[in-house]
């Protein structure tokens, strides 16, 4: 029973039929029918106009983002628990040719505006420090937590009045957007959102991110970065169909809400073990190393943290019955 990582889980049906049927001959790269559709199906979904692109990792999706809005000399203000500091491999750096990555604290893995603005001021305008020129948030946090849409625009109006890029890593977005109940809108570019790296294979996909661009004349450029970073896909199609499949009749908020209701349930067994709130689709259990071997040797597999800490995460498929039978032995520790 497998709380391992929803990195692992199986891909939607409707994704294996959609590339299915995107399986005939087309044009190659990005020029095939459904890659076309992107641009479209972004646009209505966030009520404005983008420029929407696949890439086929979280990874390069973030890294592409970031090379878009800052300069090899420059900096990324995070969180110090941020994916792209300490799960990226150094990849943020590579795509950008060396930009710094520069660390804020803040709970939960959550950046407040106080934060950002004293650690901004703190470093000196000159040549010999490196300057920021993005900002980058996770929705939901490395812990599990949600950014509502006025906190993001609040981090948002920090970014612009200093001139920054604001970038948006939504590995699991879909289980935020489940969380909150707001319009994808909302919680992006009304909020000031420059660039969102819009996860599936979290949720449901098998292979394929996407890059939505709310300030459209980054686009440009990251088209060639992907072709130069070896992301352009011969077969772009699949990746497009996949991403199509999820979006166009709402699968995505759908297996977001599984995902969500499977973590909740789990998190209400948890009590005062549970080590911040469950909002989305991950807990974080205090457990003794004793406690989680016995969770193990019941068939539970999950990811130990910290010292004294387990990482749970329910998947879209999750079976009921692992989550109820999961919630029974931590309730029972």
């Amino acid at each position: 029973m497998r709380f391992f990582s929803d990195n692992a889980a199986p891909a939607h049906p409707a994704v294996l039929d959609a590339m299915l049927a995107a399986n005939a001959v087309d044009t190659a790269y990005d020029g095939d029918a459904l890659s076309k559709r992107m641009d479209g199906v972004f646009s209505d979904l966030f009520e404005t106009p983008v420029t929407a692109m696949w890439v086929a990792t979280g990874t390069a999706a973030n890294a592409l983002a970031l090379a878009a809005m800052v300069p090899p000399h420059g900096g990324v203000m995070c969180h110090r628990d941020a994916h792209i500091q300490n799960d990226e491999g150094g990849a943020p750096e590579f795509y950008t040719h060396g930009a710094k990555l520069m660390l804020v604290d803040g709970v939960g893995a959550k950046l407040d505006p106080a934060g950002v603005a004293a650690a901004a001021d703190a470093i000196a305008n000159d040549v010999h420090r490196v300057q920021p020129h993005a900002l980058s948030i996770t929705n939901a946090t490395e812990y599990g937590l949600v950014y509502t849409p006025d906190e993001v625009a609040a981090l948002g109006e920090v970014a612009k009045a200093r001139g920054w890029g604001l970038h948006m890593d939504g590995a699991r977005f879909g289980n935020a957007m489940a969380h909150v109940g707001c319009s994808p809108a909302d919680m992006t570019w009304r909020a000031g959102v420059d660039v969102l790296s819009f996860g599936f294979v979290k949720n449901g996909g098998m292979s394929a991110e996407a890059l939505v661009f709310f300030d459209r004349t980054l686009a440009a450029d990251t088209l060639r970065r992907r072709k130069r970073a070896g992301h352009l896909l011969s077969k772009g199609r699949f990746a497009a169909a996949q991403i199509l499949a999820l979006v166009e009749q709402d699968r995505w908020l759908d297996t977001a809400r599984a995902a969500n209701a499977g973590a909740a349930a789990l998190g209400a067994a948890a009590g005062a073990r549970a080590l911040h709130a469950v909002q989305a689709n991950e807990l974080f259990l205090r457990a003794t190393p004793d406690e989680a071997a016995a969770l193990r040797a019941q068939g539970f597999d999950f990811y130990d943290w910290a010292a004294g800490e387990v990482r749970m995460v329910v998947s879209w498929s999750q079976p009921a019955d692992e989550i109820a039978a999961l919630a029974a032995a931590i309730a029972a520790l």
